[in-house]
């Protein structure tokens, strides 16, 4: 099956996924986007899933300050100052201060099992996993602190 090169710049910018993963995904599901979009979310968690088990030794620490009544700080791991640097791996740290500072989660897990401020469809565990299939390397929150005046 010919793939329409439209549907496929469409779907690589949507998903960050590779020309060969956008191709090979748009042929298996006949030219469906939806499905070729599925395709490339499922093959990406299971990325995510097998890097899992390498050591994350670099990262940053995010702060975030609501209005001056909320502040967060978060320290998002990764396994190279490389990707750390990359605008991705910045954005990531710093939505998930947003989400520490509106959602207030106990602890690591329950802010994983969160739903994103932004996609209530996604939970934080699922950003995450979706941020290691696009920069390559593992990711992991280490600590984080969230701190409201009066509390």
């Amino acid at each position: 099956m010919a793939v329409n090169i439209s549907d496929l710049k469409k779907l690589r910018t949507e998903t960050g996924a590779s020309i060969a993963d956008v191709r090979q995904a748009l042929e298996e599901s006949g030219g469906d986007l939806k499905g070729a979009r599925e395709k490339i979310v499922q093959k990406g968690l299971d990325k995510a899933t097998s890097k899992e088990s390498r050591e994350v030794k670099a990262g940053l620490v995010e702060s975030y300050v609501h209005a001056g009544k909320v502040g967060v700080l978060v320290e998002v791991l990764c396994e190279t100052d490389f990707v750390a640097k990359t605008d991705e791996f910045k954005t990531l740290a710093h939505e998930l201060a947003l989400q520490i500072a509106s959602m207030n989660p106990e602890n690591k897990e329950e802010l994983l099992n969160q739903e994103y401020i932004r996609d209530p469809g996604q939970k934080i565990d699922n950003l995450i996993k979706t941020a290691i299939a696009k920069l390559g390397e593992n990711i992991q929150i280490g600590k984080f602190a969230r701190i409201s005046l009066g509390e």
